[in-house]
């Protein structure tokens, strides 16, 4: 299975700059673009060609993605393909949590290693910390390939302590996908724990895979200097989803994601649903949305009523009147915390992954979206927003205005700070 392997030693800045085959990669050419036959209205055409512009992949059709609206189904079914995997078990996480749940992927990621399936498990150097003991110490203990993302060091100093990887991907056997919102942490069993953090995480089969795939083995050579990429079979088709991958980051990446929401945005018609646990957005995001507002399109954004980060929700009030002033509905979703991340496009248009709405997200962290052209699979994840947002509280501009004045002054203190939130 194994095409090429060699190992890069020095610093991850250096080995960024080291040159890399990109296979998802393409010179966009509008000229000799070939779109998929399903996406026939031009305003969808539009926004596939520029967004192939500025992400240099393709569309790729025939894909499947089973959404999970609870930790207890996504994670049953990770582990699942987890312990019937053949060939390979490729894992990125943000936090790894070491209780109940984290244990549980360890003993399959453990077992499938043991059989002889190549497992490699891709922890960033500040979520890991979120437990003790760490994952990663207690996978590598098990024999199993560990590599920890800019992890922080005193000596010599971490350069990349700032810059986290946010990405969530499980890959099996180069044909079944997961990616979403959500850790590998007991908090997103919400039927057991008290504290639980709601999310919405993906299963996606078919060709797209195959961007998945680059894209950890991209961050895998940053991380641990292996440039170790395998050949697979092609994955067959699944559905009728058309996918492409959109990296966003603090490298030749930065900015894209933003880019092509604030275009979605621009293109659409009647509806914008946005769902976002922390929600910054920079100025063009906001202009944005004012501007489809105002010309009829329903924007409707749901925020958690309590947020884990009180600081980021602190931010988020000191900016909504410039939202609901020129008719942005807003909604807080009540407990527990929710961490969900969608954002729905009309009829035909949906984004997925880990990237939330603010500067972290879209500045700092490597961030990993699935952009999908697919009607029934943008009508089920509205019916899921439009059911959170029914049972949701709408907040009003003379909501925001009547603030009192501890209030006001506080929001506005953490919003001068929101780059950095």
């Amino acid at each position: 299975m194994r095409t090429s392997a060699h190992q890069l030693k020095g610093e991850p800045s250096r080995r960024l700059k080291i040159g890399y085959e990109r296979p998802d990669r393409v010179y966009w050419d509008e000229r000799k673009m070939c779109l998929p036959a399903v996406l026939e209205d031009p305003d969808l055409v539009a926004l596939a060609r520029s967004s192939a512009a500025v992400t240099h992949r393709e569309l790729v059709e025939a894909n499947a993605l089973q959404p999970y609206f609870d930790g207890e189904t996504a994670y049953g079914d990770m582990l699942h393909a987890i312990e019937h995997a053949r060939h390979t078990v490729f894992l990125a996480t943000y936090i790894f949590d070491s209780k109940k749940t984290g244990r549980t992927f360890i003993k399959a990621l453990t077992a499938a290693n043991l059989r002889g399936v190549e497992v490699r498990v891709l922890l960033d150097g500040i979520g890991e910390l979120y437990s003790y003991p760490r994952a990663g110490s207690l996978l590598k203990s098990e024999g199993v390939k560990v590599a920890r993302f800019a992890p922080p060091r005193i000596l010599p100093p971490s350069i990349h302590i700032n810059l986290r990887n946010h990405r969530k991907l499980l890959i099996v056997d180069g044909v079944t996908g997961f990616t979403g919102g959500m850790n590998i942490s007991d908090r997103h069993l919400c039927s057991a724990e008290k504290n639980a953090t709601s999310d919405i995480h993906f299963k996606v089969e078919g060709p797209i895979i195959k961007q998945f795939q680059t894209v950890f083995d991209e961050d895998w050579l940053f991380a641990f200097g292996e440039d170790t990429r395998l050949s697979f079979e092609e994955p067959v088709a699944k559905g009728g989803a058309v996918c492409r991958v959109i990296t966003d980051g603090p490298n030749e990446d930065m900015g894209k994601l933003a880019m092509i929401i604030t275009g979605s945005i621009a293109l659409a018609r009647k509806r914008v649903s946005i769902m976002t646990p922390y929600f910054i957005p920079p100025p063009e995001l906001i202009n944005s949305l004012q501007a489809a507002a105002l010309r009829g399109v329903d924007v409707s954004i749901i925020l958690p009523q309590k947020s884990n980060l009180p600081p980021v929700h602190w931010a988020t009030r000191n900016m909504l009147w410039q939202l609901l002033q020129y008719g942005v509905r807003i909604y807080y979703q009540p407990p527990p915390f929710a961490h969900s991340k969608l954002l729905l496009v009309d009829d035909h248009y949906a984004h997925i992954g880990s990237a939330n709405l603010d500067p972290r997200s879209l500045r700092l962290n490597f961030e990993l979206v699935v952009e999908i052209f697919d009607e029934d699979f943008v009508t089920r994840l509205r019916e899921h927003f439009d059911r959170i947002k029914a049972s949701s509280h709408e907040e009003s501009l003379p909501g925001v205005d009547g603030r009192r004045l501890p209030e006001r002054i506080r929001d506005a203190l953490a919003w001068l700070f929101s780059p950095y939130l």
